[in-house]
């Protein structure tokens, strides 16, 4: 009898953690989510690690991400950008590696910024001495993109989200 309630008991435990476990699994998504994009451009293998914001009806840039400040191209972790080649970016140098992605967005002209640290939580601890890269790109209007989304072609890559776009040059 002893047994039997042992059993039943060690079941109902097993049921208790397998059904807690799927309701946490079921709660709300991850507002920013990690994502990335990897192509060649230039040649060279590009990948953009970012975590992808949504708009959700705020105005963005010069409300949630204010003009003239460091922003880490993203939400959370900051975002990685990594070569696999040396390439140029806007003409200037950039040796290969990896690089944690900054911008300093204006209304008529970004900062892009490639940083030689590239595992940082946001722009908390960013130093400009540590900056391997800056380099300045118009952004452009584009259609409403609702989720932070980078794309890579042929030519560099582009961070697009609400009404912008933000294109940089990418050559060998």
């Amino acid at each position: 009898m002893r047994k039997t309630f042992q059993f039943k008991a060690a079941a109902l435990l097993v049921f208790a953690l397998v059904f807690s476990t799927t309701l946490f699994a079921q709660q709300k998504p991850i507002p920013s989510p990690r994502d990335s994009v990897s192509a060649t451009a230039a040649g060279s293998q590009i990948t953009i690690n970012y975590g992808s914001p949504s708009v959700k009806g705020r105005k963005v840039f010069g409300g949630l991400e204010s003009y003239g400040k460091v922003w880490r191209a993203g939400a959370n972790e900051a975002t990685v950008f990594t070569t696999s080649k040396d390439i140029k970016v806007e003409g200037k140098p950039l040796p290969a590696g990896s690089y944690g992605l900054f911008a300093i967005p204006t209304e008529n002209a970004w900062t892009i910024i490639f940083n030689k640290v590239p595992k940082q939580w946001g722009a908390y601890k960013y130093d400009q001495s540590k900056d391997a890269l800056r380099v300045t790109v118009k952004p452009v209007a584009s259609n409403m993109q609702e989720r932070l989304l980078y794309k890579i072609n042929n030519n560099g890559f582009s961070l697009n989200w609400d009404k912008l776009s933000v294109p940089v040059s990418i050559t060998k």
